[in-house]
């Protein structure tokens, strides 16, 4: 029986069954009513997860044996057998106990080396694939949701939490992931001269085993929490924000291998956080050069050619004027050709005219470009405005835009999408019909579809005239949210 126990530490993968196993047989051979294996916490007194065969009324009897769990200095836990069947337990029951024990000590290290080497594997994926998220391009806010999400994921925590400094020197929540109601999180503030806050502004991390009653912890959503792990975002010096990973209270604390990994994961974290924002500027860099380019090109080619034209054309529409006044000293027999030059020097006005319009666009349009251009807006009602302030400068008047329900907060990106598109291609058929001199554009996010779903509806209405010279017909686009 010693021998088969020895032997499944090695065979059996599942620690459960081989612990069970061990106490049985530690019962079984030294002739004891009761036996117990407690599995300790790491880096903890507690009990992490108890074995137990036979009877406890046994341990009441007062005859035990009891054999420490040992790894290279290291106690996991603890072996007992209680209640003899017959005498008292003797140093060869002792013997065998210590044996089990040692071997008990055995696969609950490999086990933890193992679960180990597995955490820091996810550590190591999760890191690489914030980093991998963040260089391939998103805004500030997205950049930092990826990174507390992540974050939250691997810790096992009910929250993964960014705060950034403040103006007055304390720090406010910005970005908050979490299954579970993330109302009254973000915007939260830790006022300055807090505790926790002087070690996050040093650099140094913060683990806490319970926010609800530690004092360092003074925000009014500690009591949603129990252990914690607050870190720094930095980068060379530089203050990035912190990332917290607070768990729900009652729930195992971090170990030190818990708090090593996510340390090594806000350092890589900050690291590319920094990267992506460099990037962004190289690239915004990138789009400034380019447009002084296309600017530069347009003055140099395409307006001063404009206005060579222009020039040319004014000759000729003068030449033509003062061929006419020849030509309207000239008796009869020449009034056809005076109606014609003078037909023509009216075409070469209007051309003029037309020229000097086009090189006052050219020239706004070159100003437009080396201008900074505005930040994306990351709403979607944003974006509908955009769109509706972008086709303003094509149509010489801005369309009426009226929304309808929560559609920031309705209106998915895949649907968001889709939309916009539908109003791009709408605004452009509008420009291009006759007559046009207004368009109301509504966006409804409570409409009720077919199906019995909520969806968004898009309408885009004129006042052109359509094909058949009457009123075009009104655009309608509605999808799911």
């Amino acid at each position: 029986m010693l021998l088969e126990a020895v032997l499944s530490v090695g065979s059996d993968l599942d620690l459960g069954s081989t612990l069970q196993q061990i106490v049985e047989t530690a019962t079984a051979l030294t002739e004891a009513r009761h036996g117990a294996l407690a599995v300790l916490e790491p880096d903890r007194d507690r009990i992490d997860a108890l074995y137990t065969t036979g009877t406890a009324e046994a341990e009441a009897e007062g005859s035990f044996l009891r054999a420490a769990i040992v790894v290279h200095t290291e106690v996991f836990g603890h072996l007992h057998v209680a209640g003899k069947r017959a005498g008292p337990f003797t140093d060869a029951d002792l013997g065998l106990l210590r044996v089990l024990a040692a071997q008990a000590g055995i696969a609950i290290g490999n086990a933890r080396l193992y679960g180990t080497a597995r955490q820091r594997e996810r550590w190591i994926a999760g890191a690489a694939a914030v980093t991998t998220a963040l260089l391939t391009g998103s805004d500030a806010a997205d950049a930092l949701m990826t990174v507390a999400e992540q974050a939250r994921v691997l810790a096992g925590a009910s929250a993964g939490v960014i705060l950034q400094p403040t103006e007055a020197g304390g720090m406010e929540i910005v970005t908050a992931s979490t299954p579970d109601d993330p109302a009254g999180i973000v915007g939260t503030v830790i006022e300055p001269g807090s505790a926790v806050l002087v070690q996050l502004l040093g650099g140094e991390p913060v683990f806490i085993d319970d926010s609800a009653t530690d004092p360092r912890m003074t925000t009014g959503v500690r009591s949603r929490f129990g252990p914690s792990m607050m870190l720094p975002l930095q980068s060379g010096g530089r203050l990035i924000g912190t990332l917290a990973l607070p768990r729900r209270r009652g729930e195992r604390p971090y170990t030190d291998v818990d708090r090593l990994l996510a340390t090594q994961f806000a350092s890589q974290a900050a690291l590319a956080l920094v990267l992506a924002d460099a990037q962004a500027d190289r690239e915004q860099l990138a789009v400034y050069e380019d447009r002084d380019r296309i600017a530069r090109d347009l003055h140099d080619l395409v307006v001063q050619r404009l206005f060579a034209t222009e020039m040319m054309l004014e000759s000729t529409r003068r030449r033509a004027a003062s061929e006419e006044e020849s030509a309207g000293a000239t008796e009869a027999g020449h009034g056809g050709e005076a109606e014609e030059q003078a037909e023509a020097g009216v075409l070469l006005g209007r051309a003029v005219d037309e020229l000097d319009s086009t090189i006052q666009e050219v020239r706004t349009a070159i100003f437009a470009l080396q201008q900074p251009p505005a930040a994306a807006p990351s709403t979607f009602r944003g974006r509908v405005l955009r769109e509706t302030g972008g086709a303003a400068a094509l149509l010489g008047f801005p369309p009426s835009v009226q929304f309808t329900g929560a559609v920031d907060a309705l209106v998915g990106e895949e649907t968001g999408r889709e939309l916009l598109a539908a109003l791009r291609g709408a605004l452009a058929a509008a420009h291009r019909r006759p007559g046009v001199s207004a368009i109301e554009v509504e966006v409804d996010a409570t409409v009720r579809l077919p199906d019995g779903r909520i969806g968004v509806r898009l309408v885009v209405a004129d006042d052109g005239r359509g094909e058949d010279g009457g009123r075009p017909t009104t655009v309608t686009w509605q999808a799911p949210v």
